[in-house]
């Protein structure tokens, strides 16, 4: 797969110096919609996912393009991901953070073949990060190889989007993570969260949605960094497995230790 790797930055760099960053913080009006309530789309995301699936498309003609606004009009693009080839694109990840002026949000593309992640990009353009992993290779971010490491905190660090959960569990979960877990705002964005895992911010993540354009590269580059991620009772994360909710970890142990406190 290396020999993907410096077209697909190209191609990346290219969507957020022409179509994303001239939009940051200037989005009229008309430019911004509402999918659903409090889920917005922009122009951004639109014509970003036009461009990169352009430009894969002539990459790997064999592949199939599962792109996260192709799917919102045709949900069946999803279930064909885990059938050869496919490119798995967020065109603009941390949407509702852009629509506010403010970041993070990121550019993402993973790469799958019969439902098994063997690359992956993460570009952050406000501060010109790149993440990348391919199966076996490790993961690098700007060019520096990264292993996953524990935050410093008094308590592992626990990144929780609590807000997606029903009000019972959002207080069993904070009645279990006392003592135990510092739960901390996440970023609304898992271009951010996984970089995170890795850098030694926080700990543990958990996802209570794992659409596969989230985390197609993002759970490839945190289990190439030595992190882990599997379903909530254990089970492997797969794309082309269908389920709901994900612990992503910054080390096996620690995504025990998720699993104990916050399922067992």
């Amino acid at each position: 797969m290396h020999h993907l790797h410096q077209p697909v930055v190209a191609l990346i760099h290219g969507v957020a110096r022409d179509i994303m960053m001239p939009r940051f913080r200037k989005l009229a009006a008309d430019e911004l919609a509402e999918k659903t309530p409090g889920d917005f789309v922009t122009i951004v995301d639109r014509e970003s996912e036009e461009r990169l699936s352009e430009g894969l498309a002539r990459l790997l003609p064999e592949a199939r393009i599962v792109g996260e606004e192709a799917a919102a009009a045709d949900p069946s693009i999803v279930e064909q991901v885990g059938d050869g080839v496919a490119w798995i694109i967020d065109p603009l990840d941390g949407t509702n953070n852009f629509t506010e002026g403010k970041s993070p949000f990121a550019i993402m593309i993973g790469l799958a073949i019969d439902g098994a992640r063997e690359a992956g990009w993460i570009y952050d353009p406000v501060i010109d990060r790149l993440v990348h992993a391919v199966r076996g290779g490790g993961c690098h971010i700007d060019g520096e190889k990264v292993i996953a490491r524990r935050s410093d905190g008094a308590l592992p660090r626990a990144a929780i989007a609590t807000y997606f959960m029903p009000e019972d569990r959002q207080a069993d979960v904070r009645r279990r993570a006392e003592g135990r877990l510092e739960i901390v705002d996440i970023p609304r964005c898992a271009g951010e969260q996984y970089p995170r895992l890795m850098l030694g911010q926080n700990d543990i993540a958990l996802f209570e949605r794992t659409h596969v354009w989230d985390h197609a590269p993002g759970a490839l580059m945190l289990e190439e960094a030595g992190g882990m991620i599997a379903r909530n009772d254990g089970t492997p994360y797969r794309l082309d497995v269908p389920g709901k909710g994900a612990i992503a970890a910054s080390s096996p142990e620690m995504w025990a230790l998720a699993k104990d406190v916050l399922f067992d």
